[in-house]
């Protein structure tokens, strides 16, 4: 298992090429993450902690680590067969529960994270410091399980709350020394801009992980011509879903 997981962590890092980015649909259950993990176009799997938050009556505040593994569990078991890596929304790693709740995530089959610089407990930002030492520690606690490769995309939400890009760049720098593989700089409704973007894949040498909006931001091509090296949507096929079932509804239900 060990020796498995690690070759599909080493691929997984291998994907994470800037000019040629890994792009990944987010699922939230077993169900999306098979239909996904069958495309021959999906190179791996990655999970949304809101959407996997909201199919359990929840929200991404609110989504406990028993709820999220619970989810990581069930999607693992259910993509084996396709022999696909696995990275799971960590959230913020759960304060000083990091190193023992990403075994636990580990054992679950995950090969990938993310890492968020907020602390939603404290409500405040971990400092840069701190925030890429919680990347160290990750990093350190996958290999010493047998996983070398197992990538960190560390998640800075400094735009979100009307913070500078050159502290995203500061922090970012940090990360990435610090062991994350990219660094993902979520933007929110406020997007990123593609000046914004093309400053930060020079800052963190393709290194970045960006969201991409389906219905009105960059296009895939347009980004990886920017030369991201990783590509996310987020909860937009939730979304998605979540209307076009609405609509369905609404007609079965039309008398």
């Amino acid at each position: 298992m060990a020796a498995a997981q690690a070759s599909l962590a080493k691929a997984f890092k291998a994907l994470h090429k800037p000019g040629s980015p890994i792009i990944l649909a987010n699922v939230y259950d077993a169900a999306t993450a098979r239909s996904v993990a069958a495309l021959p176009s999906s190179r791996a799997v990655a999970t949304s902690s809101f959407a996997v938050a909201a199919v359990a009556g929840s929200s991404d505040d609110d989504l406990t680590k028993e709820l999220n593994f619970k989810a990581a569990e069930t999607i693992s078991s259910s993509i084996k067969e396709f022999g696909k890596p696995l990275s799971v929304d960590f959230q913020d790693g759960y304060g000083e529960q990091l190193e023992d709740a990403l075994t636990e995530l580990i054992k679950t089959g995950a090969v990938g994270i993310n890492l968020e610089d907020f602390n939603r407990e404290e409500d405040r930002f971990y400092t840069p410091d701190e925030a890429a030492a919680r990347v160290q520690r990750a990093v350190k606690t996958a290999h010493a399980l047998g996983i070398p490769d197992f990538v960190v995309n560390a998640r800075s939400d400094v735009l979100v709350h009307g913070g500078e890009l050159s502290e995203v760049i500061s922090r970012g720098k940090k990360y990435l020394t610090a062991g994350a593989t990219t660094v993902f700089v979520w933007g929110a409704s406020r997007g990123v801009s593609r000046g914004e973007v093309k400053e930060l894949v020079e800052a963190f040498d393709g290194r970045l992980n960006v969201l991409m909006k389906p219905s009105n931001g960059l296009t895939a091509k347009e980004l990886s011509d920017l030369g991201v090296a990783r590509i996310s949507i987020g909860i937009s096929l939730y979304l998605a879903a979540l209307a076009k079932f609405k609509e369905e509804a609404e007609k079965v239900l039309q008398v």
